[in-house]
Order: structure tokens, then sequence, then C-alpha cells
């Protein structure tokens, strides 16, 4: 990334990984941060990386329909989970994901678990992190971003491959 000494972007060149993957900013702006919260983990402030009574409504929910239909990932698992790409999706593995969680929440603030986690979710294609996504898909930087810009980001990383910006546009 070759940035001006006004901030402006001057240029930019795909990672060695084939991602655009600009550096993480020193913090995730206000707008972005109720969006993703609201969005992914309503009681982000109220937990400590995990949230048990979700836990319980996802296998009530997932055992009813008899498939996989909701989740309990928090941000802070999320976080985690980006963290270790290579992990298989199981059980244990979700057990194991939820002790980790707890560990970023005892060490870290939260302020910290959202930064981690808007500079390292996808956002579709080849699009990590909130910074290249914002350039991506709005041309400028995340603090610039409307409220439904910071809304649109938000939903990305949930499934990024179906709601890429530039592909489904209807």
């Amino acid at each position: 990334v070759i940035m001006s000494s006004d901030g402006s972007l001057l240029g930019a060149h795909i990672s060695d990984r084939g991602q655009w993957y600009f550096p993480p900013a020193a913090s995730v702006p206000q707008k972005f941060a109720d969006c993703i919260v609201c969005y992914e983990d309503k009681r982000f402030y109220r937990h400590m990386g995990v949230h048990f009574l979700s836990i319980g409504r996802a296998i009530r929910q997932n055992l009813s329909k008899g498939e996989v239909v909701s989740g309990a990932s928090t941000i802070s698992m999320q976080v985690i989970r980006l963290s270790r790409p290579d992990s298989r999706r199981h059980i244990f593995e979700k057990m194991y994901e939820a002790v980790l969680a707890t560990r970023l929440e005892l060490r870290h603030s939260k302020k910290k678990i959202l930064l981690l986690y808007a500079s390292n979710a996808p956002f579709g294609g080849n699009v990590v992190g909130l910074e290249a996504a914002s350039w991506r898909y709005f041309g400028r930087p995340p603090d610039e971003l409307s409220w439904g810009e910071s809304a649109t980001l938000a939903v990305l990383p949930n499934s990024p491959s179906d709601i890429h910006l530039g592909k489904n546009r209807e």
C-alpha cells in the first residue's frame, strides 16, 4: 500500500498470498463497530467470549431442523477461527475455540478484539480486512464511510462468497 501524506491512496498491490490486505488501522470506526456488533454479536459487550444462551438456541434450532441452520459464534470466537484457518469444523474444535475466545477476552479489550476481527475478516473474493474492503468497494478509508456503507461491509464477512459486491448485484 502506498499512501500520500494526506492519507490518500496512491497505489496498492496484491500480496504474495493473492489477497488485498492493507495494514490494519489503529482503531475501528464507530459506525462499523456498531454495525458489526448489531449484526454479528448483539451481546458482545456483555459476555466473556462465549454466550451460552446463544449456544443453547443454536443447538435447539439445528437439532429441530436436522441440519446446521444457526451458529453461536461470538465475535471473539470468530477472531480465534480467523487466526486458525486450517482448523477443522466439528464440535470439539468449537469447544476449543470457546476456551481460546475466553482467554482472548481476558487478555485484550473489546476495542482490540473488534480491531482484530475487522483487520482479518474476509470481505468477498480476495479482499481481507476492513481497510482493504473500504478502499476496494467504496474508494475511501473506513472512517469516511456512511452508515449504509458500514452496514454493507458489516454483513460481508458472514457470507463473503454469496454477498460479494462484484457479483450478485441484484
